[in-house]
């Protein structure tokens, strides 16, 4: 089985230039493998300038494009398996949508906590979190269209640390009929996720580190004080039950993608700024 690492550093989707360093610093975090050559998504680093919204979207053509480099990078490369280095949540759209063409019967588990299915109407502009709406086909026409593939039905997603909706993210899971659980207060036990995955010949594994306690864990962006985002809250999971939860997909499933996302190092970027600042690391 060939299996790729796809660094994929977009920042744009979520607005925010930690997620490029994040990405860049998590590919270096992960356990060493000769046997899975890493491949990268050429996106330009920040550059400190701001983005128009365009029909919704903040940065939209650029964010296209870098789903597009994406696909093209993936489709060259024909792997079995892809490990996807983020960035933000919007890395996944073209590894899956990839996968699901070589897989039709497989199932979604979206580790995060947030269900990631908005869309431009719904007035947050960032497109990270539009992409499982834009994997299952509902989302804004200029993602969706970027698909080759089939669309996820609704039956074939599993939320996994979901926490408090808007309103406008409930009525769009009630419409598609994606059966879910808000998880504040007990998260999806082993035995429901082995059911799920019981269901299907392969899995697709989405893990947004802000499904992690940010009191706990400083690295996401709940972390930081200074960031709203659209309002919504962060994750209430430990490491430990995180990694009970991966242990068990893994080992009782056929994983051919995981996605890695959102995860945004604050304190290391800073103390890289800082370094940077000083001739001595520059001339």
């Amino acid at each position: 089985m060939k299996t790729i690492r796809l660094l994929y550093p977009d920042y744009l989707s979520g607005g925010l230039d930690t997620y490029y360093f994040g990405a860049n610093l998590l590919a270096h975090i992960l356990p060493e493998n000769e046997n899975q050559p890493l491949l990268k998504v050429e996106i330009a680093p920040p550059d400190g300038k701001s983005r128009n919204v365009t029909d919704g979207i903040y940065a939209r053509d650029e964010v296209i494009q870098g789903i597009c480099k994406a696909g093209e990078l993936i489709e060259a490369a024909r792997p079995d398996r892809i490990i996807t280095i983020g960035g933000n949540c919007i890395v996944s759209q073209a590894p899956f949508d990839y996968l699901h063409g070589l897989y039709e019967n497989a199932g979604i588990i979206w580790i995060d906590a947030h269900p990631d299915v908005s869309s431009p109407k719904d007035g947050y502009p960032n497109a990270h979190a539009m992409v499982l709406g834009s994997l299952m086909g509902h989302g804004d026409s200029s993602l969706t269209g970027l698909m080759k593939n089939k669309k996820f039905r609704a039956d074939e997603i599993l939320y996994v640390g979901l926490q408090g909706l808007h309103d406008y993210q409930e009525n769009f899971l009630k419409n598609a009929e994606v059966q879910y659980k808000v998880q504040d207060s007990e998260f999806v036990s082993n035995d429901e996720i082995k059911n799920f995955m019981g269901q299907f010949d392969h899995i697709l594994v989405h893990l947004d580190i802000d499904v992690l306690d940010a009191g706990l864990f400083h690295s996401t962006y709940f972390a930081n004080p200074e960031l709203v985002g659209d309002g919504s809250g962060g994750g209430r999971m430990t490491m430990e039950t995180l990694s009970g939860i991966l242990k068990c997909i893994t080992g009782n499933s056929h994983v051919v993608g995981f996605t890695i996302a959102e995860y945004l190092p604050f304190d290391e970027h800073r103390l890289h700024d800082m370094f940077a600042g000083l001739e001595l690391f520059t001339e």
